[in-house]
């Protein structure tokens, strides 16, 4: 039986459960759409429409100049790749994967590197690791810092390792020019190559973020309902009973096998039933590490649609999110273990991060509180880029005076 065959066959036995059970779909689809609605779309939508200005008003262009150094070395993607990487640190999944499907279809990577960026870029929200997960979730906000260190020391690794990924590179960008002043020239094309006025630009910006968070939307809905049909059906039983055999023979409380297959569909729910298990806290934050690099069908299908039209493909970016759900659980378990101190000792002198009112408030202080996040993001990212530039002045003019 061919992929089609195969595919029709699952989507008539996911009808006829749906139809089955039409009180726990309709449960789950409304689950399903509070979380986005109340969640998803106040945190994400102003930084949809954050990247898209920033992309048309040649901003991208700018940053890609003078992150050309950093990015090429590190991650063997160009400058620009730092833009998909800020804004997917800042917003979370699925914004690094837009931002990488449109520096891909603009031509300013190559596939090979956007496939490279696209492992690299895909995190979830600080937000959502310290408030929801840590805070919501396990109620230790102690924990926040163990898995916000975890999940992005995982995504770094993996963009190191997506390095061994081949393919055609964009050539570096080779002028005598001052950092700055490229960087400046960069902006200028790109925002007359747009065209768009502000008002006409910032409209599109909004329409195309807000058809993409429908979308998003519906993705998270239909998971929802999926899993909980396949659920009420028992059809996730085997899985789960020889996963917990696995689980248990590599010495991991079998108790997270049910966790583990529902973060394997959608990470939310995942992540919070590991939190109810009997297993000990440091597999449990281990196990919800795993889930939350994973991050689930639900958003790979997000993703999917964000990047489609790139030519970028699936199967690099599910590798990496495979290696990034297994570093992040390993480096939570040695933050929980045998490096217990560093957390500790970071925790003396940082802020317990996340908060309970994230969680608690309304669509509109959730709105306002992704907004000011989005806000501070951009004048943390302008101090930075000004003291590079600065440093760069300063080195650049005390060579010139040995000379």
């Amino acid at each position: 039986m061919g992929p089609s065959r195969g595919l029709a066959v699952v989507a008539c036995l996911l009808t006829l459960l749906i139809v089955a059970y039409p009180d726990i779909s309709f449960q789950a689809s409304l689950s399903g759409l509070k979380l986005w609605l109340e969640v998803v779309l106040p945190s994400l939508l102003p930084f949809f429409i954050l990247a898209d200005l920033l992309m048309g008003l040649g901003v991208v262009h700018f940053l890609g100049a003078l992150l050309e150094p950093v990015m090429r070395p590190l991650f063997k993607v160009p400058g620009e790749g730092g833009f998909a990487l800020a804004m997917g640190l800042a917003a979370g999944f699925p914004l690094g994967a837009k931002v990488t499907g449109d520096l891909t279809r603009a031509g300013l990577v190559t596939t090979t590197e956007g496939e490279r960026l696209l492992g690299l870029t895909h995190t979830a929200n600080s937000l959502f690791l310290a408030g929801a997960v840590a805070v919501g979730m396990f109620g230790r906000p102690e924990l926040g810092l163990i898995l916000a260190a975890a999940h992005y020391l995982g995504a770094l690794l993996v963009g190191v390792c997506m390095r061994l990924h081949r393919g055609a590179e964009t050539p570096p960008a080779k002028s005598q020019e001052a950092y700055l002043t490229r960087a400046l020239r960069a902006l200028d094309q790109a925002r007359r190559r747009d065209g768009r006025p502000v008002g006409k630009l910032f409209g599109d910006a909004a329409k195309s973020s807000f058809a993409s968070l429908l979308f998003i939307g519906g993705c998270i809905m239909f998971f929802s309902v999926i899993v909980e049909v396949l659920s009420a059906a028992g059809l996730m039983n085997p899985v789960r009973a020889g996963l917990g055999f696995l689980l248990q023979f590599a010495g991991i409380d079998a108790s997270l096998s049910s966790a583990v297959l529902h973060g394997f569909f959608e990470t939310t729910l995942g992540a919070q039933l590991t939190s109810k298990t009997t297993a000990s806290l440091a597999s449990q934050v281990a196990a919800a590490s795993l889930v939350l690099g994973w991050s689930g069908l639900s958003v790979h299908g997000q993703v999917a649609a964000l990047i489609s039209g790139s030519g970028l493909r699936l199967r690099p970016y599910l590798t990496a999110r495979l290696l990034h759900g297994l570093f992040a659980a390993l480096i939570s378990a040695l933050l929980l273990g045998p490096a217990g101190f560093i957390p500790a000792s970071l925790g003396r002198v940082l802020p317990a991060l996340g908060s309970g009112a994230y969680l608690d408030g309304s669509f509109g202080a959730r709105l306002l509180a992704s907004a000011r996040l989005a806000t501070s993001f951009l004048l943390i990212l302008i101090l930075i880029l000004s003291t590079v530039w600065l440093l760069r002045r300063i080195v650049y003019i005390s060579l010139r005076s040995r000379d």
